[in-house]
């Protein structure tokens, strides 16, 4: 009797410590999918369950949904093996063998340790909740519907090596190599994309266009990138999504602040900021001084003087003085206590391209971190304020521009292309020809053939002449 009573504990301490060291794993993934922002794609906003999927990712080649990956068994990823799972994270392949596009940044997962796709998969299985909804279908025009058509995309530019540390750095170094090439996938958004859509090699993190805003460059570059950037000021970025005297995190960066980095360790922040030391500088040839670095409260003239100047500035000193001033002030200082931002050094003012600005005016700003709620309204249709043309918002960010920024104008053409999602990539224009081209093929074969057919209809009647 005792000794089975001594092997039941036995069994049921090993039970327990099986079922903590499954919590704990579990723990772990939860922390890697903050990590990796899965819920900012994969939730929809303000009313969204968790994972559920149904958010509409903007991309230039159109709408790309994000699909459910609850534990669901009739719609989301509860039928998947951890090798499914795998695929699916690394290879951008679902189970049922269909090809994910790559705004799902699996050509960053690729480089998950199987450890840690371990941890998610045991957290996704274990702890979220199933919801038996299906997500939105994303439905590309041609060709880029074709989901089989990412296969020999994968074969181009996908790097299936995991993160192998180098020896020859420390730990911290590695650290943050792992979580800006890897999980929070840094390089997806901030580096420049190639004719087929593929980030371009020897300029990674030197920026890249987001449709309608910009991801500006984050190398090392003192003048281009975040070199003129302080350790202190880089984490607090990261942590609160902003910085008196630098920048203020809107659109995708504020989802990122608010959803992931504000969630990390501080000991992964500061191993981000360590690695981003080391990114190779590069350049932009435009950039002639930091894009924090321009604008003097002090030298500003404030409303009064702009009265009676050009027509443009002067409009949009008005519109400045009536919408923007109770807020950002006057001579664009902001508030005393830094929560209307000063737009005197102010990355998203001082940027050699006024993209973000026109944004942000457009979007506004709606950051919630840790409780701190950042709000700035948009002034588009339905704003609570005003709703702006093309033709104010161009004259307002001249004003802005030419007060507290480098001085260019902004002009409606530019408001108009970035209010329609912003500069469409190559890929995407020449595929818009694709139904003419074929048009054109067709008319071409269709006049080879008639005229194949008349030159042998000639020959026929001349033998039969003969």
């Amino acid at each position: 009797m005792k000794t089975f009573v001594s092997a039941l504990m036995v069994l049921m301490l090993a039970a327990a410590s099986q079922s903590a060291r499954a919590d704990e794993v579990a723990e772990r993934g939860r922390y890697l999918s903050v990590a990796a922002d899965c819920v900012a794609c994969h939730t929809s906003p303000k009313q969204g369950k968790p994972y559920a999927g149904g958010y509409a990712i903007a991309s230039p080649l159109g709408e790309i949904w994000a699909s459910n990956i609850t534990p669901s068994k009739s719609h989301g990823i509860g039928l998947y093996s951890e090798d499914d799972f795998a695929k699916a994270v690394r290879e951008g392949v679902r189970k049922d063998g269909a090809h994910l596009y790559p705004a799902m940044p699996y050509t960053s997962y690729a480089k998950l340790t199987d450890e840690d796709i371990h941890a998610l998969y045991t957290y996704f299985m274990k702890d979220v909740a199933p919801v038996d909804e299906e997500a939105h279908a994303t439905e590309l025009p041609f060709p880029f519907s074709i989901r089989q058509s990412m296969a020999v995309w994968n074969l181009l530019f996908l790097d299936k090596e995991t993160f192998k540390p180098d020896a020859g750095k420390s730990a911290q170094w590695n650290r943050g190599a792992y979580l800006v090439e890897g999980l929070a996938h840094c390089s997806s958004c901030h580096s420049p994309r190639g004719l087929m859509m593929q980030e371009v090699g020897g300029k990674a993190f030197a920026g890249g266009s987001l449709g309608d805003w910009y991801a500006p460059n984050i190398t090392s570059h003192p003048v281009s990138g975040v070199g003129g950037w302080s350790d202190a000021e880089l984490a607090q970025y990261l942590k609160t999504g902003r910085v008196a005297g630098k920048a203020q995190a809107g659109g995708g960066m504020a989802e990122a602040v608010s959803n992931s980095l504000s969630k990390l360790q501080d000991e992964d922040i500061a191993a981000i900021v360590a690695y981003l030391r080391t990114v190779p500088a590069v350049a932009d040839p435009d950039a002639t001084r930091a894009a924090f670095a321009w604008g003097d409260a002090a030298a500003a003239p404030g409303e009064q003087p702009v009265r009676g100047t050009g027509a443009a500035l002067a409009s949009g000193g008005v519109l400045y003085s009536g919408l923007c001033a109770s807020c950002h002030g006057s001579r664009g200082e902001g508030s005393r206590d830094g929560y209307y931002p000063s737009l005197v050094h102010n990355t998203t003012v001082g940027m050699t391209r006024p993209q973000n600005l026109i944004a942000t005016i457009i979007g506004g700003v709606d950051r919630d971190v840790q409780g701190e709620h950042a709000l700035m309204p948009h002034f588009s249709k339905g704003s609570f304020v005003q709703d702006l043309s093309d033709a104010d918002i161009a004259a307002v960010a001249t004003y802005v521009r030419t007060q507290f920024g480098p001085g260019d104008q902004v002009t409606e053409a530019q408001v108009a292309l970035t209010r329609a999602g912003g500069e469409k990539p190559l890929l995407a224009k020449i595929a818009r020809l694709w139904l003419p081209m074929l048009i054109v093929a067709v008319l071409a074969l269709v006049g080879v053939v008639l005229l194949a057919r008349r030159a042998w209809k000639k020959r026929k009647d001349r033998r039969a002449a003969a």
